[in-house]
């Protein structure tokens, strides 16, 4: 069975596992204290161009745990998050935000991207309601780069977003599982140091970039009063934070992290191609590692014999999109089985 279902599910980077075996028998301090953890927050900030007293990087565990996290912690208690209808908190993490009692208030995207023109034309017409005070406050903005249907946003979207909430003085919150890719598409014009200038909260991921297992969250200018406690009450917070700090500290030594995305998205665009060329729709145009294809029912069910692919929407009555996920790992005689059974 050949899987192609997700990008998170070799285990880590060669280089990972080696300086984890190097420190294995090191006795170190807990819950992110330790040495390696501190040296992987300083090059995070310099990759950030995050050079001020303010800034501040935290070791979560996943990424689930993180938007809750970090939403809860932006987030008044009568307030809610603004995200698209395909937005990850909104779909695929069982209400995790909700959980907290703060409302996902989604809004239509196009091809999973909110539109600032859209998230303003709501804020407007919310405050213009004269029962406004007795809804759920719109207190964030949420998307993630890439999106969930491997989109990318501009520089001058995130730009015209960041407008919007400074506006409305909501936060801007950036959801950066897979991140990695975002970086290494030729499609993607935005940076780690646009990330810092243009939002309020972001994190790196590490699960589905390489890592075993770990996000990254950064405050370009500092996190909200009690976040560490709030991270531990979460379940957020490893005792041993080091083996966290420790990936993030390779996966930051030597752009590796810049660089680990690009053998998905040479292979990603490469099999788009090919799909293409064998006469294989695509739902949307390939930008990172995720693959988009529409699929008729029987046509999907026969591949669901000798490939694990990702079912994700519904397209009409005869018709299914599905999604195939390159990871970092992946490899070109992968692909090419893949391409033989289609």
């Amino acid at each position: 069975m050949l899987n192609f279902d997700n990008d998170y599910s070799e285990g880590a980077h060669p280089l990972i596992l080696q300086r984890l075996q190097e420190r294995n028998l090191i006795k170190q301090i807990g819950y992110g204290y330790d040495e390696e953890s501190k040296a992987a927050r300083e090059l995070i900030k310099a990759a950030c161009g995050l050079n001020n007293s303010k800034a501040e990087v935290f070791f979560l565990v996943g990424g689930t745990q993180t938007n809750m996290t970090v939403l809860d912690a932006l987030l008044h208690k009568t307030q809610g998050v603004i995200a698209a209808h395909s937005g990850h908190i909104s779909v695929h993490e069982a209400g995790a935000v909700e959980s907290t009692g703060h409302k996902v208030l989604t809004l239509a995207g196009k091809q999973g991207k909110l539109d600032a023109k859209a998230v303003a034309s709501y804020l407007q017409v919310f405050y213009a309601d004269a029962n406004s005070e007795h809804m759920v406050q719109p207190g964030a903005v949420y998307l993630s780069q890439p999106t969930e249907y491997g989109t990318l946003y501009s520089k001058a979207e995130l730009a015209a977003l960041h407008a919007v909430c400074q506006e409305y003085q909501i936060p801007l919150y950036i959801d950066g599982a897979r991140l990695a890719y975002a970086l290494a598409s030729p499609f993607n014009d935005v940076t780690l140091p646009d990330l810092a200038q243009l939002c309020d909260a972001f994190y790196i991921g590490g699960t589905k970039c390489g890592a075993l297992l770990g996000e990254a969250v950064i405050f370009p200018q500092g996190a909200p009063r009690f976040f560490f406690t709030s991270v531990k009450q979460h379940g957020a917070l490893l005792a041993k934070g080091f083996v966290v700090g420790t990936q993030f500290k390779v996966l930051f030594s030597d752009n590796l992290y810049t660089k680990i995305g690009t053998n998905a998205i040479n292979l990603a665009l490469d099999l788009s191609k090919i799909l293409e060329d064998k006469g294989y729709e695509l739902y949307l145009p390939t930008k990172t590692n995720q693959i988009f294809i529409i699929l008729k029912k029987e046509q999907a069910r026969q591949l669901a014999t000798k490939v694990a692919l990702s079912f994700w929407e519904q397209l009409d009555v005869n018709h299914e999109v599905w999604r195939i996920a390159i990871s970092w790992a992946t490899t070109k005689e992968q692909v090419a089985a893949l391409v033989e059974v289609l």
